[in-house]
């Protein structure tokens, strides 16, 4: 590692320390609660240190009796200091420290789902469920240990070497001087520690990511046979995991017996010294038995020292994961003074907005308004940009250039909130939760009346089919409404979006999966949902959009034809060719 290297490590390590003693402020007093509780468990191994002189000289060497007698409440009393003290230390500690993690694992969840559609295109799910999981639990488990064990042997340490000092500081200072030897082997080990740390979680990442792929596309697998294929690619991932880990495991395993080896010479040292004084007659017996018992005591917190920075260092590394997360801002956020969007009446408009994804231009210059009521149909072949159209429409990104208006409000200047109010969106993508049938019809509108629920539902024609089902509205329809066939749970996403009872509404190829049957129904529940509304529909299926008030062409990003299904077939132009082909 250079310098630079060295000293950015430093700073990083300080400022992701800095943000984690952040989080713990709230919870002061219970670590306020916890280091009193620390001072008796501390103070009792110091007693023992300090009760060993008088013990070894007053009744193994003298024999006094009267001491014996009291050498059992000593040893009880001072077990029952420790316990209790120990317990209280734990219990606040860990109990803050649980406090802790459970607000950055909310926080990481709340900014997770605040960032902008642009975020989620470029980052898988597996990744983000792997820091709010597993990394949080690595930081949660390294608190523990560096909360409870780091203040606990401090201050164990502060006082056995105060013993020791007191007691012969020409001997304590022996035990001292092989110390320092530890320190830069040490700190290099930590920084390994973090170093895989980081990439262990990476590699746990890409393990979420499998398992999370594999059993949303388990139907995909299975009928291409691709089970044994994705075995073993979990198996690779799977032990790249290992491996980093068996890493970590190297050197956190060294720690402990390098520190064994120095503290050695230390421990040789005092032993010739305290023997050859013994001897000479410069202290007796007991006094040295109390400093050896104080150092060798010493050295056990120091060892147990080293092992908690290999644990911060993993703490810092998951860290370091998670605030990345937290430091990734919104590309799509309010601007200063944002005004409150009412209900509009329904009038979009498009004007000259052009938008790029990175340097890829895929809209140019589109320019189009809909009037309050018209139905705006998006056709052309793929990548022409119709979905791009939809997804700007709903704000889930600006445009590079141009502005898009509500009732003549740029809607760039508007709440995110107030726009989307404004807007109910039909997907191709029927995504359902794994909840009842009634809750996921009012997710748009939480507070929607029973009544209403049930007016959406026979809206959208859904009614007599859940009413059949075992729990009817109140029946749980499994990870992403599995339990419903494709139609009806493009008609449940339907009855969604009338009980938002929004003025504009976008339907994204919202018939595009289903078969004849399930898309007539469809269309009759569509139809209830585009009464009265301003609709933009993007459809490859021409028959679906044939009275659509206008029809927009495009291709390649560009607006090649506007009109009437009649008036764009009487043209012989480029929709004239996509309607014969189909």
């Amino acid at each position: 590692m250079t310098f630079n290297d060295s000293s950015r490590y430093n700073r990083d390590r300080q400022s992701v320390t800095r943000r984690i003693l952040g989080y713990m402020l709230p919870y002061k007093w219970r670590i306020a609660l916890s280091m009193l509780a620390s001072l008796g468990v501390s103070g009792t191994d110091i007693a023992i240190a300090k009760l060993v002189q008088p013990f070894v000289d007053k009744l193994v060497v003298a024999g006094d009796m009267n001491t014996a007698k009291i050498v059992p409440i000593v040893i009880i009393s001072l077990a029952a200091v420790k316990g209790f003290s120990r317990y209280f230390q734990e219990y606040f500690i860990r109990t803050g420290g649980q406090l802790v993690v459970q607000n950055i694992r909310d926080e990481l969840f709340h900014h997770s789902v605040i960032l902008s559609i642009g975020f989620f295109s470029k980052t898988s799910s597996g990744t983000l469920m792997s820091r709010i999981l597993n990394d949080v639990a690595v930081l949660q488990n390294a608190l523990a240990v560096i909360l409870v064990g780091g203040l606990r042997e401090s201050l164990t340490l502060v006082g056995l070497t105060a013993v020791a000092f007191y007691a012969d500081w020409k001997m304590a200072l022996m035990a001292f001087v092989v110390l320092p030897l530890a320190g830069g082997p040490a700190i290099w080990i930590g920084n390994k520690i973090k170093q895989y740390s980081r990439r262990g979680q990476h590699a746990m990442g890409i393990l979420t990511t499998i398992l999370e792929q594999t059993f949303s596309g388990i139907k995909v697998i299975k009928a291409f046979g691709g089970e044994h294929r994705e075995s073993e690619k979990f198996r690779q991932e799977n032990l790249s995991y290992y491996r980093f880990f068996r890493k970590m495991v190297k050197y956190d395993s060294i720690t402990s017996p390098f520190i064994e080896i120095i503290s050695s010479f230390g421990v040789a040292g005092i032993v010739f010294y305290g023997m050859h004084r013994v001897i000479s007659g410069q202290m007796t017996q007991g006094e040295l038995f109390s400093i050896m018992t104080a150092i060798f005591l010493m050295y056990t917190p120091v060892k147990r020292m080293t092992r908690v920075n290999n644990v911060l260092q993993q703490a810092i590394g998951a860290a370091e994961r998670i605030f990345e997360i937290l430091d990734e801002r919104p590309e799509i956020t309010d601007v200063p003074g944002a005004t409150v969007l009412e209900r509009v009446r329904g009038e979009v408009s498009f004007e000259h907005v052009d938008f790029a994804y990175q340097d890829e231009l895929v809209l140019k210059d589109f320019h189009i308004t809909a009037m309050p009521g018209e139905v705006i149909a998006l056709v052309g072949p793929s990548g022409a940009g119709k979905s791009t159209a939809a997804s700007l429409l709903a704000r889930f990104y600006d445009p590079s250039a141009g502005r898009i208006l509500f009732d003549g409000h740029d809607i760039k200047y508007a709440t995110l909130d107030s726009v989307r109010a404004n807007i109910a969106l039909v997907d191709q993508e029927t995504f359902l939760f794994n909840d009842t049938i009634e809750n996921n019809i009012r997710y748009g509108r939480p507070d929607a009346s029973e009544k209403d629920v049930l007016r959406a539902a026979e809206l959208a024609f859904s009614h007599e089919f859940i009413n059949d089902l075992p729990e009817g509205y109140q029946t749980k329809i499994g990870d992403r409404g599995l339990r419903l066939s494709g139609g009806q749970r493009q008609r449940i996403c339907i009855a969604r979006a009338i009980l938002q009872d929004a003025p504009i509404l976008i339907l994204d190829e919202a018939t595009s999966a289903l078969d004849t049957k399930s898309e007539a129904m469809v269309q009759k529940a569509l139809g209830n949902l585009m009464q009265n509304r301003t609709t933009f529909v993007v459809a490859h299926r021409l028959s679906t959009i044939m009275h659509a008030d206008k029809i927009v062409v495009l291709e390649a990003g560009h607006i090649r034809e506007i009109g009437t299904h009649q008036e764009l077939i009487d043209k012989g132009g480029i929709y004239c060719r996509l309607y014969e082909m189909q």
